[in-house]
């Protein structure tokens, strides 16, 4: 028999919403026998339930409910209507800094929470040290939060919830404002966790992490269940269900902002960089436009495996460059460059460029089975060789796209082609196998 920790039945919960702080005064004057507010439903008529040693996993856009289940199942709030049972011990990593005393210092706060969550002075004295080194927060566990960082406070938030030995552990967006060294700290906490039986309640925008621990997934729409099961099945619909949608407010542009995009496909020069988080070089040249397209020149809203696309980089000379090299570097969601290439890489030597002269290049790029999450293009132009050059403009995260599911698991960041023989002879001698 399965055993559940969590159980939702016709969970409704909504909020007052004034129009001003009078019309509160007014209510409140009223004892509630007169309304002067609207009502804003957060959460309809959820009905779920969570698993024993399951990683239940909850999605969808930003103001969908995520957060205010969370809190239901972590008891802060109640529900408006329907019935929520949780059975277990909580720890909960939900707002940044939830829970914590900004005038108390990191030791007392750890203290403070440990015993809230039901631990004792003794018990709390003995997991210190651990709860302290996987912080990592150094001198600072002596000092006020609020003199942390963002980072450093979500360090230690999530070091004491991991520690106190909770049944189910609840985590929301608050690891995205981690770095990557953290995170993937993290990230192997809950695969530790998860190995032990813990329930785990996951919130998160990366579709990668989603896939790579979720057994089922939860998908929240305007507050109401738009689809629960399993998380390739689950996260593969919501992926279509965001392209969708972004395609259709592309539609909705004004004619002219559409225009770059032309009737027949994409234009021969690309005059739109959809973000720039940062920009640096020489100025003596620019990139002015970048895009992503299939191979019948229809733009991209979602990156498939094992699919070719074409990447289209415009760059304009303000200057005279002798040896012009036009790139990429492919990041993924964590900031890590993931790969990237260049005109010079792929043996093609572009002729000199004189102020104003404009390049389109496209690479032709086969992409392989990489597991799903966010990767952006980050375009360049420079002058020079491979090894000596200047870097003329560099556009960080220019274009962000999502790669789509894959039809079987990704181990690690992406599935090498391989071929596979069983009981197989190896050298000169042994017969060729048919490529399969």
């Amino acid at each position: 028999m399965i055993q559940t920790v969590a159980e939702f039945a016709g969970v409704s919960k909504s909020y007052p919403i004034y129009s001003s702080p009078s019309a509160r005064l007014k209510e409140l004057l009223t004892f509630g026998t007169l309304s002067f507010h609207t009502d804003f439903w957060a959460l309809r008529d959820t009905s779920f339930d969570i698993r024993r040693g399951e990683t239940f996993c909850v999605i969808g856009e930003n103001g969908s409910g995520k957060s205010t289940l969370l809190q239901l199942i972590a008891g802060i709030l109640s529900p408006t209507s329907g019935d929520a049972h949780v059975r277990g011990k909580v720890a909960a990593l939900l707002e940044l800094g939830s829970g914590f005393n900004p005038e108390f210092t990191g030791r007392d706060n750890v203290y403070l929470n440990a015993a809230i969550l039901g631990l004792s002075r003794r018990e709390i004295d003995a997991k210190f040290p651990a709860i302290e080194a996987f912080a990592e927060i150094g001198a600072f566990i002596d000092q006020p939060v609020k003199t942390y960082s963002s980072g450093m406070t979500v360090r230690l938030a999530f070091s004491v919830a991991i520690h106190v030995d909770p049944e189910i552990l609840l985590v929301d967006e608050a690891l995205a404002v981690g770095d990557i060294y953290f995170r993937q700290r993290c990230m192997r906490k809950v695969h530790e966790l998860r190995s032990r039986g813990v329930t785990i309640v996951f919130v998160s925008h990366s579709m990668g992490d989603v896939k790579s621990i979720g057994d089922r997934v939860l998908w929240l729409d305007h507050g109401r269940i738009r689809e629960l099961g399993s998380t390739d099945i689950v996260v593969a619909h919501y992926l279509a269900a965001m392209s969708a949608k972004d395609s259709n407010y592309l539609d909705l542009k004004p004619a002219a902002t559409r225009a770059e995009l032309g009737p027949g496909g994409p234009p021969e020069v690309l005059t739109r960089i959809p973000n720039v988080d940062h920009r640096h070089g020489d100025g003596r040249a620019e990139v002015i436009g970048i895009g992503a397209f299939d191979a019948n020149g229809r733009p991209l809203h979602l990156l498939e495996p094992d699919t070719r696309i074409v990447v289209r980089i415009s760059v304009r000379a303000r200057h005279s460059l002798d040896q012009p090299n036009v790139g990429f570097i492919l990041r993924n969601h964590m900031g890590l460059d993931f790969a990237g290439t260049n005109t010079l890489r792929e043996g093609i030597e572009l002729p000199p460029m004189r102020d104003g002269d404009v390049y389109t290049v496209d690479f032709h790029l086969d992409l392989p089975t990489i597991y799903p999450s966010h990767f952006s293009f980050s375009p360049a132009i420079a002058d020079g060789n491979l090894i000596h050059y200047k870097m003329c403009d560099w556009v960080d995260n220019a274009l962000t796209l999502q790669m789509g599911p894959s039809d079987g698991p990704v181990y690690g960041y992406l599935h090498l082609p391989c071929r596979v023989e069983v009981n197989s002879r190896l050298g000169a001698d042994a017969p060729q196998p048919v490529a399969r």
